[in-house]
């Protein structure tokens, strides 16, 4: 009986010594005591140029939103899993400027008709370093999941706020309030700025 009392007791010195051995590495582990011994850090990177695009879109106006979205996600056995975000995020407006084509483009005495693209929104997207997760229910163990399909349509959201908001038809009047002055500067001569859909 002694024996297996020994035998307990040095188990349970070794199992102590064990775990006390992994908290001293832990904390060393974290410390500046270890950068002693580096003798520095090496870091190898191959960038492969993927790919290149010639880029023509003329950014005229931007929207930025802030929104509180709740997202819910229904179960079948557990109770609604449910996230809720403070959400940032950023639309922009914007003219695709090789579209035009010399026919888009008549000239009639001093004066110089300009026939553009219709605005179209090129980009939207949530600003995830001032976005943050405000509080999660019920989503035990599938949390991440919950959160990452409340960004998506926290990020759909802002596209159709956007639209809501008029940002096309801001898009046209800075386009007006930018463009003729440059090219009016630029030619001399008077220019009507019209959009296709206006046209048509």
């Amino acid at each position: 009986m002694s024996r297996l009392i020994n035998t307990l007791f040095r188990l349970f010195l070794v199992i102590v010594l064990i775990f006390g051995l992994i908290a001293i590495w832990e904390q060393i582990r974290g410390n500046n005591f270890m950068s002693r011994f580096r003798r520095g850090d090496t870091t190898t990177q191959r960038i492969v140029l993927k790919e290149i695009k010639a880029l023509g879109r003329l950014e005229l106006v931007k929207y930025t939103f802030k929104d509180i979205v709740e997202h819910e996600q229904v179960n079948t056995f557990f109770p609604n899993a449910n996230a809720v975000l403070i959400v940032e995020g950023e639309a922009t407006g914007c003219l695709d400027l090789t579209r035009i084509t010399v026919t888009d483009i008549m000239t009639n005495g001093d004066s110089v008709s300009v026939q553009l693209p219709n605005p179209e929104i090129c980009g939207w997207k949530i600003n995830h370093d001032r976005s943050r997760v405000y509080d999660t229910r019920f989503s035990f163990l599938n949390e991440s999941q919950l959160v990452s399909d409340a960004y998506r349509k926290a990020e759909h959201q802002v596209k159709e706020s956007a639209l809501a908001g008029g940002i096309l038809n801001q898009t046209r009047r800075n386009a007006n309030q930018m463009l003729r002055p440059l090219l009016e500067r630029i030619s001399g001569k008077k220019i009507r700025l019209v959009f296709r859909d206006q046209a048509n």
